[in-house]
């Protein structure tokens, strides 16, 4: 079943201006793993402090964990990235565009309208953004007309966020959202401005790539791609990566003595001596975290 039919079993929220989005009853429900404190709609709230832990990890550490707890398909790549060198951490705020049907596109815009929102389908789910956020955008992959921001709404963007975005679609203006100390994730660039989509989601879960997202996410985007944690796994994923930064730390100052092949150290120490001396290492090491 797509996302679009069985958002016709969602009751709209009195408030959205979107077709659908979780109540706050069925949020918790989605969500029912996490064991933080919520927005009031419900959006699953991971910690300040455990976002700044998740800024230290890296893609693999993230892959040592979720494929073997049952998450195979949180990752995404193949991403035109803003800033190479800078990593993109936050909450998920979902939202999801499909292509342009009059007959569903122009009731949820007279909606919008009787609301007084903004004109724009992209800036209402800007608006909506708080300290924290990432905004995460299923544009189906459209370029030509799925520009979701230029350098003005990218600067809207960060200014509410001071993080970045997720968007499979485009983006527009790069040369002046370059200028912007934001990170983001798109799948190319087009002069367009955004046209022949209509919003038919809010923060409900949409698929990016491979990649399935729920809001309340920790968005993690390193060189290689961008990583959607579920709230319930990110200690656990921060814990192994610990353990794992301790561990190839001490390899490779073993190895750079010059005194050990590779098949010595690496998985693990195969010398007992060796073996003995790693784990001493690693206990005083995960002592000191604490």
């Amino acid at each position: 079943m797509t996302l679009f039919l069985a958002a016709l079993l969602v009751l709209t929220s009195p408030s959205s201006a979107q077709i659908f989005q979780f109540t706050r009853e069925q949020m918790l429900q989605y969500t029912a793993k996490n064991p933080f404190e919520r927005f009031p709609d419900g959006r699953p709230k991971v910690p300040d402090p455990l976002l700044e832990k998740v800024k230290g990890l890296a893609a693999e550490d993230i892959f040592g964990v979720l494929p073997g707890a049952g998450y195979p398909n949180q990752w995404e790549g193949e991403f035109r990235i803003l800033h190479p060198g800078t990593k993109l951490v936050g909450r998920a705020v979902t939202a999801q565009f499909m292509p342009a049907r009059p007959d569903v596109g122009d009731v949820s815009e007279a909606q919008a309208k009787k609301k007084g929102l903004g004109q724009n389908a992209n800036q209402r789910v800007i608006d909506m953004l708080q300290p924290g956020d990432v905004v995460v955008v299923d544009l189906f992959g459209k370029v030509e007309g799925g520009t979701f921001a230029g350098d003005n709404l990218a600067t809207a963007v960060y200014a509410k966020t001071k993080t970045g975005m997720v968007i499979d679609g485009a983006i527009r203006d790069l040369e002046g959202i370059f200028e912007i100390p934001m990170q983001a994730y798109f799948r190319n660039v087009h002069p367009s401005a955004i046209n022949n989509v209509m919003l038919t989601a809010v923060n409900v879960p949409v698929r990016i790539g491979n990649a399935t997202v729920m809001p309340g996410d920790v968005v993690f985007g390193d060189r290689e791609g961008v990583y959607f944690i579920p709230p319930h796994l990110v200690e656990q994923v921060v814990t192994k990566a610990i353990a794992t930064k301790i561990h190839d730390e001490w390899t490779k100052a073993k190895f750079m003595t010059g005194k050990f092949k590779s098949s010595d150290l690496y998985p693990t120490p195969t010398v007992p001596a060796l073996k003995k001396e790693y784990d001493e290492h690693l206990k005083k090491k995960l002592a000191e975290q604490k």
